[in-house]
């Protein structure tokens, strides 16, 4: 069996935990709470909601060398979503987009194609954004978890392993 195949598949599967698991904590939230920031110098719930949300499609803009204002109107279009239900819809349409493109990638593309992010001076081969795709999201998830734990919501573990 081809191994890139299978390196590629694990990391999309992996991805694929992450933004099923962050559904279940979005559903959790009330609304009297997505106001709640930890620190002034942080997002608070609802922003961090929105930019997690945000991640597949921004991010494989981002790769495929958009421009900054084509990101922010991307971006925009995230912050306007007003629920936890828009905000899982849009979130898994972002997470199909990356995945069809991830798996698009021929292996001598996914393991030397580079692409430069209009916020870089170099740029990175593919392989290398799946992985700071995975990291970024889950880094993002584990900070929204962390806030629910904050405002005395019942998640533990089992919530974001589904």
């Amino acid at each position: 069996m081809n191994t890139i195949h299978i390196l590629k598949n694990e990391l999309l599967d992996e991805l694929e935990v992450g933004v099923c698991s962050m559904g279940g904590l979005l559903r959790k939230v009330q609304a009297r709470d997505w106001g709640y920031r930890p620190a002034d110098n942080m997002r608070n719930l609802e922003e961090l909601a929105k930019h997690i949300v945000a991640i597949p499609e921004v991010d494989l803009n981002i790769w495929q060398e958009k421009d900054q204002a084509t990101i922010q109107k991307l971006e925009a279009k995230y912050d306007k979503l007003e629920s936890a239900d828009a905000m899982i819809e849009a979130m898994n349409n972002g997470f199909q987009g990356y995945k069809t493109f991830m798996q698009s990638l021929s292996d001598e593309d996914f393991l030397t194609k580079k692409s430069k992010p209009f916020y870089l001076e170099e740029g990175a081969i593919q392989a290398h954004w799946l992985v700071e795709e995975v990291s970024h999201f889950f880094h993002h998830r584990g900070q929204f978890f962390n806030y629910l734990k904050q405002l005395g919501y019942d998640v533990n573990m089992f919530d974001l392993y589904v």
